[in-house]
């Protein structure tokens, strides 16, 4: 984390460019790996004391300041001073509508690894700033960090991607494999239904074959029977009308007595 140093000694030491100033220590800026980029913490002191906190944030291709403050609008231009130098650039609210992001010029990169102190006017009761001793290194160091974990996230969603192709492939594959199969089966249940209703045909003919066989012979057995009986009913008839036209003879042998 950067220490701070007071607004009341940087401004002695802006305003009595003669005097020597003590130099200040290069410190070690504390760089935190994130998803996709990293980040440095700024402590930003006011004349009370207070503390505003503040976030450099780079992915190894942008460098940003990232704060909280009430009520940001969409979008501003918003300025900086390093060194009492002016530097606007433009601000965008983040998803979090208290969160903002100030995207920094590469003029105002170069400055601030360059400058000494940081301070911004606007972003409490009071005017802030901060120390950018170690900037130069700091700044180089938080853009590798975010491009190596930009990278690492690029092949994260590569190898996710991957991932999710190969799964859509394989799930595209097994819809392919059964509805060929459900196919192959509706195939073979319906090559099973014609086949019985074939064989059910085939059977109902049959069934219908052999009743009309019957009832052939039956109805040539039920006109036999009705000729029979009506021959046998005219015999009757005729032996009724003439009995000694239809007595029997009588067989050879008995007319030899006589």
């Amino acid at each position: 984390m950067i220490k701070v140093i007071p607004l009341s000694a940087v401004a002695a030491l802006l305003a009595a460019p003669s005097l020597a100033a003590p130099a200040l220590p290069a410190a070690a800026w504390l760089i935190s790996p994130g998803e996709g980029a990293c980040r440095t913490d700024l402590e930003l002191a006011g004349r009370s004391g207070a503390i505003t906190p503040v976030q450099l944030v780079s992915d190894g291709e942008r460098l940003a300041l990232r704060f909280s403050k009430e009520s940001l609008p969409e979008q501003a231009f918003l300025a900086l001073r390093i060194d009492q130098k002016r530097f606007s650039n433009l601000m965008t609210r983040t998803a979090d509508p208290a969160v903002g992001e100030i995207a920094l010029s590469p003029e105002t990169e170069a400055a601030l690894r360059k400058g000494a102190v940081l301070d911004i006017a606007w972003l409490g009761l009071e005017p802030v700033g901060a120390s950018l001793a170690g900037s130069e290194q700091g700044v180089a160091d938080l853009r590798t960090c975010g491009a190596q974990a930009a990278q690492r996230l690029h092949i994260a969603r590569e190898t996710q991607a991957a991932e999710a192709r190969r799964q859509a492939e394989e799930s595209h594959r097994k819809a392919l494999a059964d509805a060929e199969l459900q196919a192959a089966r509706a195939q073979a249940e319906a090559a099973e239904l014609e086949a019985r209703r074939v064989a059910q045909e085939a059977e109902d003919r049959r069934a219908a074959e052999d009743a009309r066989r019957q009832q052939a012979a039956y109805e040539a057995q039920r006109q036999a029977f009705e000729a029979a009986e009506r021959r046998r009913s005219w015999i009757e008839a005729q032996e009724a009308l003439e009995p000694d036209a239809y007595r029997p003879a009588p067989p050879p042998w008995a007319w030899r007595r006589y």
